[in-house]
């Protein structure tokens, strides 16, 4: 139900009536936060615009999912970050429907879409498509979302640490893919069968470096994981999260 995009952070899940391309942590306009760290950047607003059109060229579906984070700020958005939401919405909602599941960054995302039609925003605790549920992870879901066959989460932008044999490292984004464990959501009536975990589109975002414990985010993770296996981007496996 749920088929990542091979070399991409980005999936398209068959929602039953519906194909839907799947991304989450767009994460536009993360330069602005990073200059104000520091770090002086150059904007990839235009790449990233770029890289999303290509993916909807080479993978036709019926709209545009983004899984929470699609801005940066936690408040209210800069001109910065405003523009490049604008544009890349504006660019969507021309030929595809767009759903933005709110994430713990997207507190001001209801005035930048103003006024773009065929953009809907749903709730922190997510919405449902078919047999696919779709939320963030900063905050608990909604019933309907846990109880799909199929649950979509994003929020921890999931890396592993990969050593070599001289002991150099670098992290690589992943998936983590497993059983939905009801454990994991004690307060729930009715739970799904598979959990997925997604990477972050933006890859200037860091993450949580789920081989070395570094501690989840959300509140249903890892418990609400079981057995969860990381794949990279390009598909490999790397088994079980925590060895890989």
């Amino acid at each position: 139900m749920l088929d990542p995009v091979p070399d991409d952070p980005a999936a398209v899940a068959d929602c039953g009536d519906e194909r839907a391309l799947v991304v989450a942590d767009y994460h536009a306009g993360i330069e602005v936060g990073l200059r104000r760290d520091g770090v002086e950047l150059d904007s990839r607003a235009e790449r990233r615009r770029e890289r999303l059109s290509a993916l909807l060229t080479r993978h036709p579906v019926d709209r545009v999912v983004f899984l929470g984070d699609i801005g940066d700020s936690i408040g209210t958005p800069g001109r910065e970050e405003r523009t490049e939401l604008r544009n890349v919405l504006t660019a969507l909602a021309t030929e595809y429907p767009v759903t933005i599941v709110k994430g713990n960054h997207d507190g001001g995302i209801d005035a930048v879409v103003d006024g773009i039609d065929g953009v809907e925003i749903t709730g922190g605790d997510g919405a449902r498509i078919g047999d696919v549920g779709f939320c963030h992870g900063h905050t608990w879901p909604a019933p309907p979302v846990v109880a799909a066959p199929l649950v979509c989460t994003a929020h921890e932008h999931p890396l592993v640490r990969l050593t070599d044999a001289v002991g150099g490292s670098r992290t690589e984004r992943v998936w983590l893919r497993g059983q939905l464990d009801p454990g994991g959501f004690p307060d729930y009536d009715a739970v799904g069968d598979r959990l997925v975990v997604c990477p972050a589109f933006n890859d200037r975002s860091g993450g949580t470096v789920v081989n070395e414990n570094d501690g989840f985010l959300s509140p249903f993770l890892p418990s609400g994981l079981e057995s969860g296996e990381a794949y990279l981007l390009d598909g490999t496996r790397l088994g079980p999260y925590e060895r890989a």
